[in-house]
């Protein structure tokens, strides 16, 4: 028998409350339709709680723990869930987030993952060169933009010389190779600011390149929106030399703010070049080098102005409404009905 609703679903996100900043949970959250209640994780909700759709973002935070016995734990309490929506038809979206996790982990931790993939009902891709296999999982909904979120905050004028990193520091996204291609410019017009909090070891590294080279500025913390709005408009260019590359807010935030680019060539990062205008984003192929980094910098100088990255279709109201669709497609892939006659505003 099919379970009809009413057009009002309780979403249960794997994430933790909204804090108030630019954090992925934040946006979805503002964004999704009056139709949609969030409810955040915690073990007991998802095994016990009531909820229409489960959402998972970045499946294996779910499981992973510091010590062996936890980690175990939470993969079993995951078998329980998935059994639970087995049995309650209750649907599984996951948002794709990265193609891999950043951090490999060990073979119990991918049989859970496994088992996770083949209850899911629905894949959100936030590019369109994500693959999804079978492809008829896949829904295309773009990462939104974050012009909304600083509008009325002061944006200063860029900085000539400044080159900025910012966003978390962990060890894929290559802060260490962007300090040594910096360092190795004679430049002293040239400035490198790196912002953000650093994962373990990373920090005292930061620390040391900045006292050998006076041109080196950090802020090795969480900074609020209205410093991130700072620091990225003083930049007169954002690198991100990361290793692994496939989605990334901390992109959208410096294009949102008109700041332009350089990241490693990918296809999502080809696409996204493409959908914003010409020179916003600079690609490079390889090992980031000091004759990339020069060679962007000139090019960028020589554009001059430009309009500002398109970035239409990406504010979250939209992306919310799609995110619905998308809760409302999968119950009727389990075999649950939705009754007409609710307005979505």
């Amino acid at each position: 028998m099919m379970t009809a609703f009413n057009g009002h679903l309780t979403v249960l996100q794997s994430l933790s409350p909204p804090d108030g900043t630019t954090r992925y949970v934040n946006q979805v959250v503002e964004g999704a339709p009056d139709a949609v209640t969030m409810r955040f994780f915690s073990w007991r909700t998802a095994l016990l709680g009531r909820y229409d759709v489960f959402h998972v973002h970045w499946p294996e935070l779910l499981i992973r723990a510091p010590r062996p016995l936890k980690a175990r734990l939470r993969r079993g309490a995951l078998y329980a869930l998935l059994l639970r929506a087995k049995l309650q038809r209750i649907p599984i979206v996951r948002t794709a987030h990265n193609l891999t996790p950043h951090e490999a982990g060990h073979d119990a931790e991918t049989r859970a993952l496994d088992a996770l993939d083949a209850r899911t009902a629905l894949v959100i891709r936030l590019n369109p060169t994500t693959p999804v296999e079978p492809e008829s999982r896949a829904v295309t909904i773009l990462h939104g933009h974050y012009r909304d979120r600083f509008n009325g905050m002061p944006l200063p004028d860029s900085v000539t010389g400044r080159i900025l990193y910012f966003g978390l520091i962990r060890p894929y996204k290559g802060v260490e190779t962007l300090l040594q291609v910096f360092r190795a410019l004679p430049r002293p017009d040239l400035t490198l600011r790196i912002v953000g909090r650093p994962s373990s070891g990373l920090g005292e590294i930061i620390s040391t390149e900045t006292a050998r080279d006076a041109r080196i500025s950090s802020v090795l913390r969480f900074v609020s929106d209205e410093e991130l709005v700072i620091e990225v408009g003083g930049a007169e260019l954002v690198v991100l030399p990361y290793r692994e590359m496939h989605n990334s807010g901390v992109l959208l935030v410096a294009l949102s703010l008109d700041r332009p680019v350089l990241v490693p060539s990918t296809p999502s990062n080809q696409a996204l070049s493409e959908e914003v205008g010409p020179d916003w984003i600079y690609l490079y192929e390889g090992d980031l080098t000091p004759e990339i980094l020069l060679g962007t910098l000139e090019r960028m100088r020589a554009a001059g102005p430009r309009p500002r990255p398109q970035l239409s279709g990406r504010d979250w109201k939209t992306l919310g409404l799609q995110s619905y669709h998308t809760y409302l497609r999968a119950l009727q892939l389990t075999g649950r009905t939705v009754a007409a006659g609710r307005s979505i505003r």
